[in-house]
C-alpha cells in the first residue's frame, strides 16, 4: 500500500479505539520497551501525545525514563521551517498545546540534536523493513536525518507491521525498532 492509503487506514483504525483501550495498549508498549537493550544511554527524545489524534499515551514511557533517571528531551515544531527545536524536560518546563493540538514546551534549555541518543518516533503505520508513515509533514524525517550516527530510532505503534510501504523515498528515515503491544520488531540497516 502507498502512504496516502495507509494514512487513511490507520487514522480510521485509531478513531475506533476507546480511551480504555488506548491506555491499556500504551501500557503494554511501555512494558515491551523495558526489554530493549537501550537503557545504557543518557538523552532520550520523546514525543508528547496528541490526544485528539488518539496517539499512544507516552506518559508511561515518560515515567520509565524518569524512573531510570534519564535526560528527557521534548520538541517544539516550527511549521514555517519544518524544523524542530529540542528542549530538556524539567520540573520547570511549561507545556502548552499548539494550534495542531501538539503539546510542546514553551521554552527552556535547548538540547542539540547531536546529544540525543534515542528517539521515540510517532507514526501511523510501518512496514517489515522499518519504513514508517507519519502525518506527512516531514518533521521527523528531517530530525532523524540530522541525528548523529548510532542514534537509535524506535517507533511506537498500536498496530502490527504492514508487509511493504510502496512509495518509500530516499530521504525517508528507517527505524531500528518498532514496538507494538504484542511484539518488538528489530530492523537491521547497513548504515548502523
Amino acid at each position: 500500500m502507498n502512504k496516502k492509503t495507509l494514512r487513511l487506514k490507520y487514522k480510521q483504525l485509531r478513531k475506533q479505539l476507546r480511551e480504555e483501550e488506548i491506555e491499556e495498549l500504551s501500557l503494554q508498549i511501555a512494558n515491551q520497551l523495558l526489554t530493549l537493550p537501550i537503557w545504557d544511554k543518557t538523552y532520550y527524545h520523546l514525543f508528547l501525545s496528541i490526544v485528539e489524534q488518539k496517539e499512544i499515551n507516552t506518559e508511561y514511557v515518560l515515567q520509565i525514563l524518569a524512573g531510570k533517571d534519564k535526560e528527557i528531551v521534548v520538541s517544539k515544531s516550527d511549521f514555517n521551517t519544518q524544523k524542530m527545536t529540542h528542549y530538556l524536560l524539567t520540573d520547570a518546563t511549561k507545556i502548552r498545546k499548539n494550534e495542531y493540538h501538539i503539546p510542546e514546551p514553551v521554552d527552556g534549555l535547548e538540547v542539540p540534536v547531536s546529544k540525543i541518543d534515542v528517539i521515540f518516533v510517532p507514526l501511523l503505520a510501518f512496514d517489515t523493513n522499518g519504513n514508517r508513515v507519519g502525518y506527512g509533514k516531514g518533521f521527523y524525517d528531517l530530525f532523524l536525518a540530522a541525528s548523529k550516527p548510532g542514534t537509535l530510532k524506535i517507533g511506537l505503534s498500536f498496530f502490527e507491521a504492514e508487509l511493504k510501504i510502496e512509495d518509500v523515498f530516499e530521504f525517508d528515515q528507517q527505524l531500528h525498532y518498532c514496538v507494538t503491544p504484542n511484539k518488538i520488531y528489530t530492523f537491521v540497516h547497513e548504515n548502523v
